[in-house]
Order: structure tokens, then sequence, then C-alpha cells
């Protein structure tokens, strides 16, 4: 449904929140719920006692395998839903997927084939106010954004720069 263009890829260098090396000290700073991106940050969270209400993971970590400890310890989550989602993209899957998952009594493990990059942008735009995302940033921490009518007005903007129909996905996220 879009495509990052190389234009936009910049736009993702820097942290789109405050960067944590402890996961108890993010964990004290979020909201509920929590969305964990990606299979390091779900895992740090998970043995810091919180499993994230929703957990968007693809079992690599820049690029490559992540390490058996981690595979193991999210190879049995409590509820799974697979998606299929190609690198640089959002499918309609995804964000669907996501929505769903966040609406679920109890915690969801979206499990992507192909990658869970820019999964943070559609689950910021779906959460609730109050929540909190928080994803990883290669080399240096946990990024948590708090969800707020601003971070999604940034990630509504992020989206609509893309290639492809951003008011079809909003139009699935916002309802």
């Amino acid at each position: 449904m879009l495509r990052l263009p190389t234009a936009l890829r910049g736009e993702f260098k820097e942290p789109f929140g405050p960067l944590y090396t402890d996961a108890d000290r993010l964990l004290a700073d979020a909201g509920c719920p929590i969305v964990a991106v990606g299979d390091v940050v779900t895992h740090h969270l998970r043995r810091a006692g919180r499993t994230p209400d929703v957990a968007v993971i693809d079992g690599k970590t820049k690029r490559e395998a992540v390490d058996e400890e981690i595979r193991r310890a999210l190879s049995d989550p409590e509820t799974r839903r697979d998606v299929s989602n190609p690198a640089g993209e959002i499918t309609e899957a995804l964000a669907d997927t996501i929505r769903d998952a966040l609406a679920a009594d109890d915690p969801v493990t979206v499990v992507v084939a192909g990658e869970e990059d820019l999964a943070t942008l559609p689950a910021v735009v779906a959460a609730p106010t109050g929540g909190s995302v928080v994803y990883g940033q290669p080399d240096e921490g946990m990024v948590l954004i708090d969800v707020t009518d601003d971070s999604k007005a940034e990630m509504r903007s992020l989206l609509r720069r893309m290639d492809g129909d951003a008011e079809s996905l909003l139009s699935l996220l916002e309802s």
C-alpha cells in the first residue's frame, strides 16, 4: 500500500522520542498500551517483566537473524498473528493487523514475514492517546514515543509523504 521513497529515508535517522538503554526506566515512563516494534525491544521489555500489549517482530535485527536466545524467548507468543510485509513498505495487511491487535483483550505478537521496520508509523496512528510505541535504534537503545496528538500528526505527515495511497491507509488505521 505504501512504499518509503529514497528521498524520505533521512527522516528516519533521528529518534522520534527519547532514547533509553534501560528497560525498567523506559517502562517507568511508558503509557498504556505499549506497542513494541522489533525483536530485541520486545525481548528487553519481556525480560523487564512487561509483555507488550502488541509486539511486532520479524526474527531479525539489523537485517540479520536474531540470536538464538531472543528467537527462543519470542517463539511462543500468547496470541500470534502472521502477516507479510516487504522491506521498505507498509501493507494494508500489516496496518489492519496492528489495528486489530490493539483492540484485543490479551497481548498479541504480530509476526512479520518480510520486515517490520516501518510498523512504528501505523502503530502510533492506531494506538490510543496516552499509549506508547517503543522501537529499537540500532546500536544505541530503545526509543519511546508517547502517543499524543502531536506524535500522531507527525506520523500521519510521514505516511502522506510515502509513495502510495496514504489516505486509505490512514482511514483504515483510524476506523
